[in-house]
């Protein structure tokens, strides 16, 4: 005569908890949207874009990074890795995916730049209702910049 196991949870045995020395199973890999392509070159054009910003006046390149780091996450791992570990734009865009956080630094350097282009704006346009348009949009912008939370401190 045969002796039945003992009685388990409705659950199953307890799983046994890995050991320091066993690696944790990596999750299987994210399936391939359809529209990666378009991920993909969303995020290299913005990129592009942004890279072009930091030398012309008028041109945010903070959003443009962040657009492109958006759409890597969906379309190019390696660049969205690439863009994580970069010295400058990296903290940037890991303050904004964990916190939403734009540093005070940034802000301030964001508005100042608004303020220059809303002075020449004002210098040069045909018609002061076309300067004061782009420079009520800009106002807009910095007033939500500014409610942003900045990242905490560490």
């Amino acid at each position: 005569m045969s002796v039945p196991p003992p009685p388990q949870d409705a659950a199953g045995p307890a799983p046994t908890p890995p050991s320091a020395t066993e690696a944790a199973p990596t999750p299987p890999p994210a399936r391939p949207s359809r529209f990666r392509w378009a991920w993909w070159l969303l995020a290299y054009a913005s990129l592009g874009l942004g890279i072009v910003g930091i030398v012309v006046p008028g041109l945010p390149t903070v959003p443009f990074v962040l657009l492109s780091a958006y759409a890597a996450a969906r379309g190019s791992q390696r660049l969205h890795a690439r863009l994580l570990a970069h010295r400058q734009f990296g903290p940037m865009i890991r303050d904004w995916q964990a916190h939403g956080a734009v540093s005070r630094r940034a802000k301030r350097l964001a508005v100042s730049m608004m303020a220059l282009c809303a002075a020449i704006m004002f210098l040069t346009s045909p018609k002061w209702w076309m300067a004061a348009t782009g420079t009520a949009i800009m106002t807009v912008v910095a007033i939500w910049l500014w409610r942003r939370p900045e990242p905490p401190a560490g």
